[in-house]
């Protein structure tokens, strides 16, 4: 099993160079294998989009939160750490344009020595797509062409280059290098609940990361995950599963009991503090819980 850990955001701590630099070095010498960021480029005050992931349909992050840019935050750590995975959770694909993202991950990827995953959703707040000047309502078929852009431009195409030609995107003979150390390209992970982001995995992604969902409906969306991979021609068993838990209550019982549910990876939300020792601790005894290499 792997356990990644969600950097906590809502601590307002994620911009600080100072304490992020000493979170992921702990989150590392515990043994963790990724340390993940949240994205949102704003935040618009008296939103009235529905938060899918709470009953109250608002999210737990203050309206100001400080949010800092997933990518730079992941670029700097690269720098601070030496063997941490790197990951976004979720990376809104509406904000960025493809071709511009897939230079960006592969020099991440490369600089990091091939570090990094990304796992990416079309976002659920409509006035933040919109901010960017993107239609809410096409957002999923862009991004299933986002996805096939990103592959596109990783693949060794040389001398001629990469074409592509879609609704959104269209290019011709489009080289773009460095390519991403990893094989195949970044890890490209679909986060969301739904049975659209289920078949988007199935189809483009290596993996799926279902947000709020639990038992038969979880089972429905990993079992059309498989499905949609075997029509696509696509290995279903080389597609990993992420789960969500809490830093502060998993333990191996209940990583045994995710396990059977099929998960590749756990990933762990942290108890919000600004205090770095409490952080601390609270990464020690949860890998001492899982039997990880706690200092």
């Amino acid at each position: 099993m792997k356990y990644a850990v969600i950097a906590p955001v809502a601590a307002n701590v994620t911009a600080d160079p100072e304490w992020m630099t000493a979170f992921a070095q702990h989150v590392e010498a515990c043994g963790f294998e990724s340390l993940v960021a949240v994205e949102h480029a704003v935040v618009v005050s008296r939103y009235s989009s529905e938060y899918p992931y709470d009953a109250s349909g608002k999210m737990e992050l203050a309206d100001d939160q400080v949010i800092p840019d997933p990518l730079d935050l992941m670029a700097f750590l690269a720098a601070k750490t030496t063997t941490l995975g790197l990951a976004t959770g979720v990376l809104v694909l509406p904000h960025h344009h493809p071709v511009v993202l897939a230079k960006r991950l592969a020099t991440i990827d490369v600089l990091s020595g091939g570090r990094l995953r990304v796992c990416a959703g079309m976002g659920w707040m409509k006035e933040e797509i919109e901010a960017s000047g993107v239609d809410f309502a096409t957002r999923g078929r862009r991004a299933d062409e986002q996805l096939q852009v990103l592959r596109a431009l990783w693949a060794d195409t040389s001398p001629e280059g990469a074409d592509f030609d879609g609704e959104f995107f269209r290019f011709d003979n489009a080289m773009s290098y460095p390519k991403p150390v990893q094989r195949g390209g970044v890890p490209l992970h679909i986060g969301g609940h739904s049975k659209a982001a289920a078949r988007r995995a199935g189809r483009y992604g290596d993996g799926l990361q279902p947000l709020g969902v639990m038992g038969e409906q979880l089972a429905e969306i990993v079992d059309l995950m498989r499905r949609t991979a075997d029509e696509a021609g696509r290995d279903a068993d080389a597609l990993e599963l992420s789960l969500g838990h809490l830093v502060a209550k998993i333990d191996l019982a209940r990583a045994e009991k995710l396990a059977a549910q099929g998960a590749d990876r756990i990933v762990l939300a942290m108890t919000p503090t600004a205090d770095l020792r409490q952080a601390k601790d609270e990464l020690s005894a949860c890998a001492e819980r899982l039997e990880l290499t706690a200092p």
